[in-house]
C-alpha cells in the first residue's frame, strides 16, 4: 500500500473484500437508517491504517440512491470486530467520498 499510516488512501473501486466488510455491517445499517435495502452494493471506498483500519463506502441502496458508511476493522489482536461508525443517507454518485461523524 502507497498510504502513510493515518493518510487516507484514494478513492478505490470497491471489491470482494469490501463488499464482505459492507455486508457484515449490513442489519446495523439498516437499524440506524430504519430503512431495509433491496440492492445494497458496494461501489467505491477509501481506507485510513491507524491501529486497525477505518473505512468509507459509497454503497448504491436502489437506483439513483446512495448511502456514505464509515466502518472501523480492529486488528485481528483486538478481535477483528467490526464497527459501524456512520451513517450518511440521500447520497448520490458523485458525492465525493469524505469523513464525517455522526
Amino acid at each position: 500500500m502507497d498510504t502513510m499510516t493515518g493518510g487516507w488512501t484514494e478513492t478505490r473501486d470497491a471489491d470482494k473484500e469490501t463488499q464482505g466488510i459492507c455486508d457484515q455491517v449490513r442489519n446495523l445499517v439498516q437499524g440506524k437508517t430504519n430503512k431495509i435495502y433491496q440492492e445494497y452494493r458496494v461501489i467505491k471506498y477509501r481506507s485510513q491504517v491507524v491501529a486497525g483500519t477505518n473505512y468509507l463506502f459509497k454503497v448504491c441502496v436502489g437506483g439513483p440512491n446512495y448511502i456514505h458508511l464509515s466502518v472501523f476493522e480492529a486488528l485481528p489482536c483486538y478481535g477483528g470486530h467490526l464497527e459501524l461508525t456512520g451513517a450518511q443517507e440521500d447520497k448520490t454518485q458523485d458525492n465525493p467520498l469524505e469523513t464525517f461523524s455522526n
